[in-house]
């Protein structure tokens, strides 16, 4: 109809969140869905947010280079290995700014391609795709391990355009595996002709970086989150750490102003009371394995650990046992859809995704719904 538009995104689709779109749904909902900490700010770190607003002049424009909240960043990511400066780090309206930004600093232009292992993060692909950026995908294992012997052929093939980036999540979304050694020696011996991108979303919780090994690759960068452990997910503020001459790269090609003054604040808020908002990490590290523990009680369910903030589950193959009609609309259909949508009326959301489903770890009131609602689904 709108004929200046690009042909190709008519094949696209945008990424899509649960939406309260049923007047029948719960009016209270467990929002599981999205990897969110089920914990807002505590209030006394509200009250400094409050205050540090009011010292917002709220007719200028942001720090356009964020220069305070890198040196913050830099300090926080040496106590895990490295020794960083703000010339090392780069910040985005959340993680996806920073991908689209790599993207177009690498690929655009047809000098370039990507590789992704499915399932994995889909903003990967469909942030390429939207700038008319090729997506090879491959396999991953039985334990969700990239097929390295495929992603091997991928870039040995793939030359017109080359692929320029390799996507990896450490650990991965949705699966919740971390690399293993040998992914990780596949991708040290990687030529420095392709970028290497390890988005780290979910390091607070698997405590697994390589930021130590950033010096000696320099074509290796970190992307991190202030929306998962930090609780910051209404702010958008995400951080790549890299050699600084990948970092002037993305610098060149991100909008200026990109990161509110709000939000800037926020997390410079958050970085310095860190000791508080992380403190949460143990309870729901141990509610993800109650969580774990209670789900593999289920039969019916192959469900895999997780490093994450979240597990990862399939339904077993119907005819695997006889499930009885108040379980499945149609034996033809897709057991974790009918699960899915019967937990979202029940008022619990998760992630149906790859195959599977993605839960997000709650409150441990959050989780005991959950469990007990998959019980009865089961029963």
């Amino acid at each position: 109809m709108l004929e200046f538009i690009r042909s190709d995104l008519s094949q696209l689709s945008a990424y899509t969140q649960h939406t309260n779109d049923s007047h029948n749904l719960p009016k209270t909902l467990d929002r599981l869905d999205v990897n969110e900490s089920p914990f807002d700010l505590p209030d006394e770190l509200k009250q400094k947010l409050s205050w540090a607003y009011q010292q917002i002049e709220n007719n200028r424009y942001p720090d356009g280079g964020s220069e305070g909240l890198k040196d913050a960043i830099a300090e926080y990511v040496n106590e895990s290995g490295g020794s960083f400066t703000a010339e090392n780090i780069s910040i985005g309206n959340g993680s996806d700014e920073l991908i689209r930004s790599l993207l177009i600093a690498t690929c655009l232009g047809g000098e370039g391609s990507i590789l992704v292992a499915d399932p994995t993060f889909s903003m990967y692909g469909i942030l390429a795709r939207t700038l008319g950026i090729a997506v090879t995908t491959i396999a991953r294992t039985e334990t969700f391990e990239m097929d390295l012997a495929a992603a091997q052929t991928a870039i040995a093939t793939s030359k017109n355009p080359p692929i320029r980036i390799v996507f990896v999540v450490h650990p991965n979304s949705p699966t919740g595996n971390a690399l293993t050694a040998t992914e990780l020696d596949w991708l040290r011996s990687l030529p420095q002709n392709i970028l290497v991108v390890v988005d780290e979303a979910y390091f607070e919780f698997s405590q697994t970086s390589v930021a130590s090994e950033l010096s000696q690759y320099p074509n290796w960068v970190i992307l991190r989150t202030f929306s998962k452990a930090f609780r910051l997910a209404a702010h958008r503020v995400g951080y790549a750490i890299a050699h600084p001459i990948l970092i002037a790269a993305l610098e060149k090609v991100r909008l200026p102003y990109n990161l509110p003054s709000f939000s800037q604040a926020a997390a410079g808020v958050a970085i310095a009371n860190r000791q508080v908002l992380l403190s949460t990490i143990p309870l729901m590290l141990a509610e993800r394995e109650r969580l774990f523990s209670a789900l593999s009680q289920i039969s019916d369910l192959q469900i895999w650990k997780s490093d994450a903030n979240f597990i990862y589950l399939r339904c077993k193959q119907p005819g695997s046992r006889s499930f009885s009609s108040r379980s499945f609309s149609s034996k033809n259909s897709d057991p974790t859809i009918d699960l899915c949508q019967t937990l979202k009326n029940q008022g619990t959301l998760i992630r149906h995704t790859g195959g599977g489903l993605r839960i997000t770890v709650g409150t441990p009131e959050e989780n005991q719904r959950t469990r007990d609602r998959f019980y009865q689904f089961f029963s």
